[in-house]
């Protein structure tokens, strides 16, 4: 469908003369700070058709288009954009990807004559205001019977014709700009003067969608492996590893780039929120650095806001998103930044818009995340004498775990030195780089090697997975800091991200850092601090001298409402010497960032140790100490101080652990099933707590399920019971898919679950399958998967 017009004259190049503009979001918009008010309303997102009146034609000898078949089917199925809703709902958009053809079948009012015929594709960059082409916003496409045109060039090659059409290919090139393009084709007689010319344009209805091209080799965004562009590209399901470095716990999330106006919504994100450039729309470099800060609403009013407190009104607990489409379709919706999120769900939004505009991405967990404001490279904690953590000195933190991103293509601005393929970027909203709360892309392999000065805030990142732990002993202002422990080791552990085609998590902590204790680890670390400039003293404790030795250890299989412990084990080593020992153990509640919130349980010992004997204090903790402290991640942080009297030397440990939560368990009746038929679903799971759970609810959704369903338990689930729910869902859309299923009660929260089902094309024949529901448990250097 379109429309068609009649111009007196035409010209191929007209001048490119860029007026004043009166827009506020826009590219050309000047830069406004974050302290200054911006509208809590945001431009409307643009509704991408055309309505011009057509005019009576009054040159009958001109060629006249009747009317336009982009082939939308078949180019998505060429493009690999066949799932996206654009394609499929019942008005569709061709959506494609840059540097590959495409072909379109154009009707006219006569016969086309090559020889006298001159048809024209004209493209022009949706939202771009003034377009030119001095900046490539502004194309003419000339269709050419033989083309022989560059990977960076447009072209259109007519392919055949009949009676009254012509089909032709048409090529974008490698590095056009991504997004929303109008098409218009102009038609004129070849030998007739411009200034007497006339021409008609015809204005197709839809604007056609061009997205970044890893199938592409001169896309810097190409990626070579098959099986890894349908992980970080095709796939709309995933998991992201969240808890403590003692316990991994995968949460499902349902990225589902191809829904209902997801793919809008990253393209309206990148026109009107922020500062890109429209001419820097083509650049993945500058594009996910744009991303990683609109994902956040800390500057711009961007998608999610941030909230690591417990006051969760007027939005949702980040606990409770189960995937990205909720979230990004509310945004594009009302146009408002959506509450609340954390470090996940930020990297949940951010590698959904980041497939939907073709940029393979995945999301990364980091445990032991350390985050460091003074750019030191290292982590600096102060305790006094109880061991209690004195905050107001102690800026830096260790996150129990921190999500970020990767994003994969070349980096032409580092060069050389082999800085492409896999780029950090982070969305959560922690320091300001450049003025803005956004992080990245750093290249992974210059963080590997400590080259902390290669653009973007590969410094940050570097100190995330390698800072060292220092530990301070605080006597007073007066009074000099006392080493009291250093830890090179335990900062960036089981970095994780899903398995390419498995349900299984990833380790690729090797391609962040070399192995602790490794001489490349430590020369990394020394050139990192020599380019730092930092005046921090580097201090190493040495022990081994000592004749008591410490051990601090914890029963951490803990399933919420069971009982725990904590053990101080004590050795003397001395054959001949008794020595005085006092301790104190603590336990703490804390957020995932490392902040440490209420006390627990504190208690103080002090013992004899004879020679070459051994002792234990140990610290229990009862479901009842800890029920009414607990915060939104479930992590506690243990801590034990210790003094040996006779010699004066001072002991030190700490840790954190996260208590295990159950599983959603879910069953269905059919692990394969047709496109279109009806699924039973079962939800359980059992009650770990010593009190009736209340109010609970299970939320369940995914890819091309429909919306989610809602399923509130009619009573209370009473301890050592089951939570059942049972529901029927349609599947959409042909593929591996999964079903992620959420639940939440007064007294239980973060409770979640999955399984992967097939979901094969109507009128195909079923081959029997079996369900796959949850990862196989993962022993990591002993620390177990959270699952059952």
């Amino acid at each position: 469908m379109g429309n068609t017009s009649s111009r007196a004259t035409y010209s191929p190049n007209p001048s490119s003369k860029k007026g004043p503009c009166s827009c506020t979001f826009c590219s050309c918009a000047p830069f406004k700070s974050q302290n200054e008010n911006l509208p809590m309303e945001l431009p409307k997102p643009p509704i991408y058709t055309e309505d011009k009146s057509a005019e009576k034609h009054k040159d009958p000898a001109v060629l006249v288009v009747q009317s336009v078949d982009l082939v939308i089917k078949e180019n998505a199925n060429q493009h690999q954009t066949y799932e996206y809703h654009l394609v499929e709902k019942d008005n569709p958009h061709l959506v494609i990807r840059r540097g590959q053809p495409f072909d379109a079948s154009v009707t006219f009012n006569r016969t086309y004559n090559n020889g006298e015929d001159v048809v024209c594709l004209v493209f022009t960059a949706k939202d771009s205001k003034n377009a030119s082409y001095a900046q490539g916003t502004l194309v003419t496409v000339p269709v050419f019977d033989d083309v022989d045109s560059k990977p960076s060039e447009w072209s259109a090659k007519l392919l055949s014709s009949d009676a009254s059409s012509i089909t032709v290919q048409v090529r974008t090139p490698c590095d056009v700009i991504v997004g929303a393009w109008g098409l218009e084709i102009d038609t004129k007689l070849k030998n007739v003067p411009d200034k007497d010319a006339t021409v008609h344009r015809y204005t197709c209805a839809n604007a056609v969608f061009v997205l970044f091209n890893p199938w592409c080799k001169d896309d810097t965004v190409y990626l070579a492996n098959e099986e890894k562009r349908k992980e970080y590209v095709l796939n709309d399901t995933g998991l992201i590893w969240r808890g403590s470095h003692t316990r991994l716990r995968p949460t499902p999330w349902n990225y589902a780039q191809f829904e209902e106006n997801v793919l809008e919504c990253a393209i309206y994100l990148l026109n009107h929120i922020g500062s890109l450039r429209k001419t820097s729309h083509n650049d993945p470099v500058r594009v996910v650095r744009h991303l990683s800060a609109i994902a956040n609403a800390q500057d711009d009013n961007g998608v999610i806001v941030g909230n690591w407190s417990q006051n969760f009104s007027g939005g949702e607990p980040p606990t409770k998103w189960g995937g990205s489409k909720l979230i990004l379709q509310q945004y594009y919706k009302t146009r408002k930044p959506v509450r609340f999120g954390q470090c996940w769900v930020f990297s949940g939004v951010l590698t959904t818009i980041c497939r939907a505009i073709g940029i393979p991405c995945r999301t990364v967990t980091n445990f032991s995340s350390a985050h460091d404001t003074q750019e030191s490279l290292t982590v600096d904690m102060f305790y006094d004498n109880d061991g209690e953590i004195l905050k107001d000195l102690s800026s830096d933190s260790i996150w129990n775990f921190h999500v970020w991103n990767e994003v994969w293509m070349e980096r032409p601005d580092l060069e050389p030195g082999n800085y492409g393929g896999w780029q950090a970027i982070d969305a959560t909203p922690q320091e300001e780089s450049e003025g803005k709360y956004q992080c990245g892309p750093a290249s992974v392999a210059a963080v590997k090697r400590g080259e902390i000065k290669k653009g973007y805030d590969v410094d940050f990142l570097f100190a995330e997975v390698n800072a060292d732990k220092v530990y301070w002993r605080y006597h007073g202002s007066t009074q000099p800091l006392k080493l009291i422990h250093k830890d090179q080791e335990s900062i960036g552990m089981f970095i994780s991200t899903k398995a390419i085609g498995s349900m299984e998590r990833e380790d690729i902590t090797h391609e962040y850092k070399h192995p602790e204790r490794s001489s490349e680890e430590r020369t990394a670390m020394l050139a990192a601090l020599r380019q730092s400039g930092s005046m921090y003293s580097r201090y190493y404790l040495n022990d081994d001298f000592e004749d008591i030795q410490f051990d601090f250890h914890l029963y951490d299989d803990i399933v919420i409402g069971s009982p725990f412990k904590v053990i101080l084990r004590m050795k003397n080593k001395s054959s001949s010497k008794d020595y005085g020992v006092s301790a104190t153990l603590r336990i703490d509640t804390m957020l995932y960032t490392g902040e440490i919130k209420s006390e627990i349980k504190k208690k103080s010992f002090e013992s004899m140790l004879k020679a070459g004997s051994q002792a234990e204090f140990a610290l229990e903790v009862t479901y009842e100490d800890y029920e009414n402290k607990l915060e939104d991640q479930y992590a506690f942080n243990i801590a034990a101080m210790a003094k040996v009297k006779e010699t004066e030397f001072e002991y030190f440990a700490q840790d954190d652990f996260r208590v295990r939560i159950p599983d959603i368990k879910i069953e269905v009746d059919q692990p394969v099933i047709q496109q279109g038929n009806e699924i039973s679903v079962k939800l359980h799971f059992k009650n770990p707590l010593p009190k009736p759970l209340r109010k609970g609810e299970f939320t369940v959704e995914g890819p091309g399920l429909g919306s989610p369903i809602k399923i509130k338990l009619p009573g209370n689930v009473n301890p050592g019971e089951e939570a059942v729910a049972n529901c029927k869902l349609t599947p959409k859309m042909s593929g591996e898919k999964s079903i992620v299923a959420k639940f939440t009660s007064k007294e239980l929260r973060d409770v979640d679950g999955f399984i992967a089902i097939t979901v094969t094309p109507s009128g195909s024949h079923l081959e029997p399958v079996q369900p796959r529901n949850v990862p196989s448990p993962v022993n990591d250097n002993a620390n177990a998967i959270d699952q059952e």
